[in-house]
């Protein structure tokens, strides 16, 4: 099985923390059998480490199938749903994460503000930046994650990033205005071409 498979990618690993296991196994290990099904992949959990091992249950099985099982996976264990983290098999959705450590150093109480600052009061903030570029934001630990389309992926990215740098929150939701504006004349204009 191993030389059949494009780009030579047998196995891949990935590390759940442990108060995530179990919402990737899922009741009954319902959610690991639905994701090695949509996949065509064999997922082994090993519980006491954390460690997962994704590799092919088919001859058939992609590389792409591989990866895009490794995502789920990766973003189950930065605190999305199964449900959401889903979305990722679809063909053009892609997983950001940004490590908050990178931008404010490792001090608990830097991370806890800035992290303050991306929910917002009762989740409010978040929620807005879902809203208006599409995307689900799972703030987890001291990272936050993105899943949507890369475009959308990547103004939500930048409106954390804002947040992150003490940018004003109507600055940063004018921001996501300007370019969700932007993004979407460049596809009807993409569009308008291709019927030409």
């Amino acid at each position: 099985m191993k030389g059949r498979l494009s780009m030579g990618v047998t196995r891949l690993y990935e590390k759940v923390p442990p108060d995530r296991i179990g919402v990737l196994i899922g009741e009954d290990g319902r959610v690991k059998e639905e994701l090695m099904r949509r996949t065509r992949t064999l997922i082994t959990v090993d519980s006491s480490t954390g460690m997962v091992l994704i590799e092919p249950s088919t001859p058939a099985t992609t590389a792409l199938e591989l990866m895009k099982a490794r995502d789920v996976v990766r973003a189950i264990a930065y605190g999305f749903s199964p449900e959401r983290a889903f979305r990722l098999l679809d063909e053009d959705q892609v997983l950001l994460v940004i490590d908050l450590k990178q931008y404010v150093g490792d001090r608990p109480n830097h991370i806890q503000r800035v992290k303050g600052r991306i929910i917002g009061e009762g989740g409010k903030a978040r929620r807005i930046i879902e809203e208006m570029t599409g995307t689900y934001i799972s703030v987890y630990k001291h990272y936050v994650a993105i899943i949507g389309d890369f475009e959308s992926a990547n103004i939500a990215k930048k409106a954390v990033e804002l947040l992150i740098e003490g940018r004003r929150h109507g600055t940063v939701y004018r921001y996501i205005e300007r370019e969700t504006f932007l993004e979407k004349r460049r596809k009807m204009r993409e569009l308008w071409k291709k019927r030409i």
